[in-house]
């Protein structure tokens, strides 16, 4: 898997024009896409593709409308084609993003795992994320879940993955519950998260009725 390259919060924070709505607004907020060789739209999440950027919310109706009614090209002011697919695809990025990120935090020391150790990092108010596994047990969840209700403000919950993917990515097997300790990293990687959120939801629909 390649390792995607932080953003640097500088990076994140600069603003630019939305081409299907025309509003600024951060780029934390915006897909950032280019012409290929080929002339073909291709997304850029790092940012660091050459090329004009052509800047889209970070939202799957706002890419699937940039990709219909030809935004992409009115924009480059060139004969450019976008694939129909380009939402999925710039989900399926951000989720390969996402792990990868997660790789690169537990190689820093910024994760921790296992009920025992992330329970205590809620506990202690370190932990920025609790990354649970989308095929984990109800009853462990509950009761981290529970537990990061009592943060101020409450530690938000990532549901996204499998416990396989999450084992890939954290180089083990059968992870369940993982925190990602407060810091610039989970700043970072937040921005990725939130960027997803517009794709897709990040908690399982059956987890909503849980207590």
């Amino acid at each position: 898997m390649t390792e995607a390259k932080p953003l640097t919060l500088a990076e994140a924070n600069r603003e630019r024009r939305d081409i299907v709505t025309g509003e600024v607004m951060e780029e934390a907020r915006l897909i950032r896409f280019v012409a290929g060789p080929d002339g073909v739209v291709v997304p850029d999440l790092a940012r660091k593709l050459p090329g004009r950027g052509l800047w889209v919310a970070a939202e799957r109706a706002s890419i699937e409308t940039a990709a219909k009614k030809g935004l992409f090209a009115r924009a480059a002011k060139a004969k450019i084609q976008a694939p129909p697919d380009l939402a999925n695809l710039v989900e399926s990025l951000l989720k390969r993003r996402l792990l990868s990120g997660l790789g690169l935090a537990r190689r820093a020391g910024d994760l921790t795992s296992g009920f025992e150790k992330v329970s205590a990092a809620i506990t202690a108010g370190k932990a920025a994320w609790l990354i649970e596994a989308s095929d984990g047990a109800a009853d462990g969840r509950r009761k981290l879940w529970a537990k990061t209700r009592k943060q101020s403000p409450p530690t938000p919950i990532f549901g996204v993955f499998d416990a396989e993917e999450l084992g890939l990515a954290l180089g083990g097997e059968n992870v369940i519950h993982t925190a990602f300790l407060a810091g610039r990293a989970a700043e970072r990687w937040a921005q990725d998260a939130f960027r997803l959120s517009g794709f897709c939801p990040l908690l399982p629909e059956s987890w909503r009725e849980e207590p």
